[in-house]
């Protein structure tokens, strides 16, 4: 039984990236440097943080203005000099500011083919089985 993934959270593996506020997977290898990259592309107000708890209240703030798309280009190294736990924080948080928002909240992980069933195995060990059903396809 694979780990089903939330509706708010999709892959994507298109030449072309799809539409929506791009973030880097490569500069956001680090918390810290995804704090940073997020604040820049998303352009998160002067009080953000950069921490976990500033980051649901920004995304919180920022969807009360409409919808959002976030697509992680370069998804596989989303956080990959971090401990996996981390990768896990940060899908909670996304999680909980998509069950909150008034607007809809999507995360798109985009790679290349190659890079996306570790990407998946990645994504599946933090969502720890919380989420069961079948594989997610698309």
């Amino acid at each position: 039984m694979g780990t089903r993934l939330p509706a708010w959270l999709g892959y994507d593996f298109a030449p072309s990236e799809p539409d929506g506020v791009p973030v880097s997977g490569v500069a956001g290898r680090t918390r810290a440097g995804l704090h940073e990259t997020l604040a820049g592309a998303l352009d998160l107000p002067d009080w953000y943080g950069r921490n976990w708890d500033a980051l649901a209240d920004a995304l919180a703030d920022r969807l009360d203005a409409g919808p959002l798309t976030v697509v992680v280009t370069d998804a596989a190294y989303l956080l990959a000099d971090e401990p996996p736990a981390q990768l896990g924080t940060l899908l909670d948080v996304l999680g909980a500011v998509a069950a909150g928002g008034h607007e809809t909240l999507r995360v798109v992980l985009h790679d290349h083919p190659d890079r996306l069933p570790a990407l998946r195995d990645r994504v599946a060990a933090v969502l720890g089985g919380r989420l069961a059903g079948p594989p997610a396809t698309g």
